[in-house]
């Protein structure tokens, strides 16, 4: 499994590039000049209405605009994935119409973590370590399905939760 980067659930938001931030913003910027002063200099009919020109404009500076953020998105998230930026990005602006994009959030895979007893590279929704057998997560011990700490009963087979041997460090949540 590649090294995947790490950030941490607070810098959610640090997962927009500057450099995605600036491209979106002059995309609209470029739009909206040849919309507003190239296209209707190139006219030879009357154009259409005011409202219909402002909608028809913005929306599409916008389209594109946030197209740009996406693909910003993808280049930072990928690698925290395990997966690579590159091939998805190169996706992203080869198919038409975003279906790159939505291809990646379709496909993308779970967050990789560190199992904190090993410090091997594991999947956000594992219960145990595949290497150390170490419980990353609160699980019923007759389905080994996730639930709450603060369960009382397995939600899918209903079975009694306390008489499992739940780590300490899981009850103390």
């Amino acid at each position: 499994m590649r090294d995947p980067e790490t950030i941490t659930v607070n810098e959610d938001g640090s997962l927009i590039p500057l450099w995605s931030i600036l491209v979106a913003v002059a995309s609209f910027v470029l739009v909206e000049y040849y919309f507003w002063v190239v296209l209707p200099a190139a006219r030879t009919h009357t154009p259409p209405p005011l409202g219909f020109r402002i909608y028809f404009n913005v929306t599409w500076g916008l389209l594109i605009g946030i197209y740009f953020l996406m693909v910003g998105f993808i280049s930072k998230d990928a690698p925290r994935r395990a997966m690579s930026a590159r091939f998805w990005i190169v996706l992203c602006f080869v198919m038409p119409g975003g279906i790159g994009a939505v291809l990646y959030f379709l496909l993308r895979q779970p967050v990789i973590s560190r199992c904190p007893a090993c410090s091997t590279h594991v999947q956000s929704n594992f219960h145990f370590c595949p290497q150390c057998n170490y419980q990353l997560t609160a699980c019923c011990g007759n389905c080994f399905r996730t639930v709450r700490a603060t369960d009382e009963y397995c939600t899918q087979c209903g079975h009694e939760l306390a008489r499992d041997q739940m780590p300490t460090r899981l009850r103390a949540i």
